[in-house]
């Protein structure tokens, strides 16, 4: 797999989860009379694979927006590009730090302070703990946290959450930037400050990969779009041109659902 030129590659890429699939007895004497069927499909797992055979390299200061409708597999993929899961089949390879901003609290420790989650996470994403205490200033300055940087983080609300994580997501250093679509919990006023950061990185040759519902916002900050469907790539072009399919299909679909 060569990836000589690219700051991440995927090749044939699936994940597969298994679901459990509960069907209930209608009543107590069906399931006493079957309970070997009840007890089997009680245990029964079904395949779900919310990704499909990704084919995808992002170039190195590139920036990638990713949209789809829910359930596509965004979110699932950009997991795999952090290593958070891996892969069911297929080649992942990344090169460069990677710092990213998915899921609302994630790589948090409730108990600890907010200073000290922050110093962990530093050090987590390969800082020293010299560099990790270094930054926490400009953290403290971007998160405008103020005191309750040294608050245990069970006492912060989901905005104050999102502060912390995308002041440390960008401090770090990162030479890719994951962000999910948990930018949209913040007030528009720290969506605003977060997005020019990221135009900030851009600029200075970070590679980014957004995913976003803000069709304006990937539109703005990404050289290029792909559409996820169903956990495949359906569409991967400039951003003009996959912003236009997806807006059209959705239009399609609503037309189809009025006439329904």
């Amino acid at each position: 797999m060569h990836c000589d030129e690219d700051a991440i590659c995927l090749e044939a890429v699936s994940k597969r989860y298994l679901l459990s699939f509960h069907r209930p007895p209608q009543d107590i004497k069906t399931a006493i009379l079957h309970l070997p069927s009840v007890l089997t499909h009680s245990r029964a797992r079904w395949p779900f694979w919310a990704l499909s055979d990704i084919n995808l390299r992002v170039r190195k200061g590139e920036s990638l927006g990713i949209i789809g409708p829910n359930g596509s597999g965004k979110s699932t993929m950009l997991r795999i590009i952090a290593r958070i899961t891996p892969p069911t089949t297929g080649k992942l390879a990344v090169q460069g730090r990677i710092s990213a901003q998915l899921e609302l609290g994630a790589g948090f420790h409730p108990q600890i302070s907010g200073r000290d989650n922050a110093i962990l996470n530093g050090v987590l994403l390969g800082l020293s703990l010299k560099e990790a205490r270094e930054m926490i200033p400009g953290i403290i300055a971007f998160s405008e946290l103020g005191d309750f940087i040294d608050q245990p983080m069970r006492t912060y609300s989901s905005g104050m959450y999102v502060r912390l994580g995308f002041a440390v997501a960008v401090h770090v250093r990162p030479e890719i930037l994951l962000v999910d679509e948990v930018l949209a919990v913040g007030d528009a006023e720290f969506q605003d400050k977060c997005f020019a950061h990221i135009e900030k990185l851009r600029a200075q040759g970070v590679t980014i990969v957004l995913v976003s519902h803000d069709l304006p916002a990937v539109k703005r900050f990404s050289d290029r779009v792909i559409l996820l469907e169903q956990g495949r790539i359906t569409a991967d072009d400039k951003p003009d041109v996959v912003l236009h399919e997806y807006v059209s299909r959705l239009s399609l679909l609503s037309r189809v659902m009025t006439q329904a």
